[in-house]
């Protein structure tokens, strides 16, 4: 896994956690679950390469 890609994460990860305390603060829960989520969809779209190619050497290394 690249360095990169951590960086590129967490930076996510800090940008929701600051949005979504700011709008609870604002009493707007719906939108602060609607920003963790999209959040996540996000990372777990970065990451998905990353996770084919794991496969990719589970499938190759145990030959299926």
């Amino acid at each position: 896994m690249e360095l990169d890609l951590i960086f590129k994460i967490a930076g996510v990860g800090i940008i929701v956690t600051v949005l979504n305390l700011l709008l609870k603060k604002s009493d707007r829960d719906e939108y602060a679950l609607m920003v963790t989520i999209a959040g996540l969809i996000v990372v777990l779209a970065m990451i998905i390469n990353e996770i084919a190619e794991l496969f990719d050497t589970v499938r190759t290394v145990f030959g299926f």
